[in-house]
């Protein structure tokens, strides 16, 4: 198999070289983005047709002030105004917009803030994705931690005091199968009260079992909604098919996940686009499954390894800003998490205006965290970053400042009984 020949190399072979080529310069050479795999599981739903109608039609330059004042003034944020909230036209009215998102905020969420780490487990790959450090067409040290080592990287990250982990791998099935994921699962529920998984998207069963797991809450990046881009940026692997990957959400509701996460990798395509098709599809699965807990993230491109080639549209931390401001607005009761990609700086202010969670203690390296967390080199084999995080501090460092900003940090809400 092409993919695993590639994962597993140390080097591109000249046949792998020029299937590198092929790919990137004849469109005619991939598979369809739209059409399904074996094994891909096809579900019925409307919520994809909706979403995507709104974002065609969606022209940011048609708002006006007048309509940004009047989107302010609403007590309920309708589609209509949140759409004017993400326009050009609403840049000046930040500081009335930071104002609302704030009440909103307090009003839902009090004045706490939840923390969370994410723990890589594996950064095999075999999707061709121009823009990621893990691709496999990059080489970089692959490492696949085995179960003795997740439970010594999780003791280590819950002796910190953190009480929520996010496991993370490449996406690879043949090297980091439902059961490696499921597994790590069952030893993440001993040490923490709280579970998130973001992996490939897998099919309704598979995310059943991994509940069944330990699993709580699924997050999953669309990347861009944008289609026709979304066929130009991923061009080979499971993850090319694009409507697999948006119905990814709703097969994790439907396998008893409580929760589901949503992001479009900002800067891609339109972010103002993109920043739309992604609350829509919050807005429109939580009023199908009203009992779910819905979230948010709001990454940006941030610099990788090997590429040289991503030239991504400007989004400005004015315009993030923006973004996460019109979020909370029109989606008062949804978690937004931003992460490690930003500045500290940046989220020491959001979080007082809209975000609700922020990563803390991040490496996006596999084996990591004792040498992270202690500072002292183990000799212990670590395998390459997925990309550059801005935002280094530690548990202990993001919990002080949190609380000095008169905010209460909060590392677990959850209980089961």
């Amino acid at each position: 198999m092409e993919n695993q020949f590639l994962v597993d190399s140390e080097y591109l072979s000249p046949k792998a070289l020029a299937r590198k080529h092929q790919l990137e310069n004849d469109p005619s050479s991939r598979k369809s983005h739209m059409e399904y795999l074996p094994g891909m599981e096809q579900i019925e739903s409307d919520i994809r047709e909706k979403v995507i109608s709104q974002m065609q039609e969606y022209e940011p330059e048609n708002y006006t002030a007048k309509d940004v004042k009047a989107a302010l003034e609403h007590d309920t944020c309708s589609i209509e105004d949140f759409k004017a909230l993400l326009s050009p036209a609403a840049a000046p009215f930040l500081e009335q917009m930071a104002q609302k998102a704030r009440y909103e905020t307090s009003k839902h969420f009090g004045n706490t803030v939840y923390m969370f780490t994410p723990l890589y487990i594996a950064n095999y790959c075999e999707n061709y994705c121009v823009y990621c450090g893990f691709n496999c067409y990059n080489h970089i040290k692959r490492m696949k931690l085995s179960m003795e080592q997740i439970e010594k990287e999780m003791k280590i990250i819950a002796d910190s005091g953190m009480e929520e982990i996010l496991i993370l791998t490449g996406e690879s099935r043949s090297q980091s199968d439902v059961t490696y994921i499921g597994e790590a699962c069952k030893l993440a529920r001993k040490y923490f009260r709280m579970v998130g998984l973001e992996i490939y998207p897998v099919n309704t069963d598979e995310y059943c079992y991994l509940h069944e797991c330990g699993a709580d809450y699924v997050t999953v990046f669309q990347e861009t909604y944008d289609a026709d881009k979304y066929e130009t940026l991923h061009l080979l692997g499971h993850k090319r098919v694009w409507p697999y990957r948006f119905d990814a959400q709703e097969r994790a509701l439907r396998g008893g996940m409580r929760g589901v996460a949503f992001s479009a990798l900002l800067g891609l395509s339109d972010y103002r686009k993109d920043a739309l098709a992604t609350a829509l599809h919050v807005y429109y699965l939580q009023r199908k499954y009203p009992y779910a807990e819905m979230s948010l993230s709001c990454p940006r491109l941030r610099p990788i390894v090997n590429n040289d080639k991503i030239n991504p549209l400007d989004v400005g931390e004015k315009q993030l800003c923006q973004i996460i401001c019109a979020y909370r607005i029109f989606l008062p009761f949804a978690g937004i998490t931003v992460s490690s990609r930003e500045s500290a700086s940046f989220r020491n202010g959001i979080v007082k205006i809209a975000a609700t969670k922020v990563s803390a203690g991040v490496s996006t390296g596999i084996g990591d965290h004792e040498s992270k967390y202690t500072g002292k080199e183990t000799g212990d084999e670590e395998g390459d970053e997925q990309f550059e995080i801005c935002d280094d501090r530690s548990f202990d460092k993001m919990y002080k400042d949190i609380a000095e900003e008169g905010l209460q940090p909060v590392l677990n809400d959850y209980l089961y009984v």
